[in-house]
């Protein structure tokens, strides 16, 4: 079960919100930080991180308003292997010894089809931040959970290419192609906590 505390971004704190924003928190412990990325050229390599949080400033009067903000423990990374965790961890892709976090900070929230969201914002890896769009379906309807909480839950996703962010490491094959796909293709499984 995943473990994790809450953090907020310090542009969160330093600007008040609108009356009718409302916080929620990801629930570790029902969430999940996935990705994929081709391997050899001929199938799929899964992953996961297992630590991380976030806080959504949600205003759905006016969703021009509302901030997502997640952090990512880089040395929670998992494809359930400890080589290749290693590897991920070291100095050829994430350095997570010198770079312990991925970082999330929305810049802008917007409306897409049938309730779903569009959010962009700058990711931050391995110390490079480069700009991401987040597809975000409609968020489940607020229901309450057995100790008086307040939950929704959604899904996100996007694709970025590795490369942009510094993780370069690769190696060539001997009939063509490369170990590694460039394209990774992220998928976040959110439940949120109304705070």
């Amino acid at each position: 079960m995943n473990t994790a505390t809450s953090s907020v971004s310090p542009a969160a704190v330093a600007a008040p919100m609108p009356m009718s924003a409302v916080r929620w928190e990801i629930d570790a412990a029902h969430s999940e930080v996935g990705f994929r990325v081709r391997h050899m050229m001929v199938s799929w390599t899964r992953g996961k991180f297992d630590r991380f949080s976030g806080t959504v400033m949600l205003d759905e009067k006016n969703l021009g308003a509302s901030k997502v903000s997640v952090s990512i423990d880089a040395n929670s990374i998992n494809t359930n292997t400890a080589d290749r965790d290693a590897h991920l961890r070291s100095a050829d892709f994430f350095d997570a010894a010198n770079f312990p976090a991925l970082k999330f900070e929305s810049s802008k929230v917007e409306s897409g089809a049938g309730g779903a969201l569009v959010v962009q914002g700058a990711l931050e890896i391995r110390g490079v931040t480069k700009p991401v769009t987040l597809h975000v379906d409609a968020l489940a309807p607020a229901a309450k959970d057995p100790w008086g909480g307040t939950r929704r839950g959604t899904r996100a996703t996007t694709k970025i290419n590795r490369k942009d962010f510094g993780l370069n490491w690769n190696s060539a094959l001997e009939l063509g192609g490369v170990l590694v796909g460039e394209e990774v293709e992220i998928t976040l499984e959110i439940e949120l906590i109304q705070k």
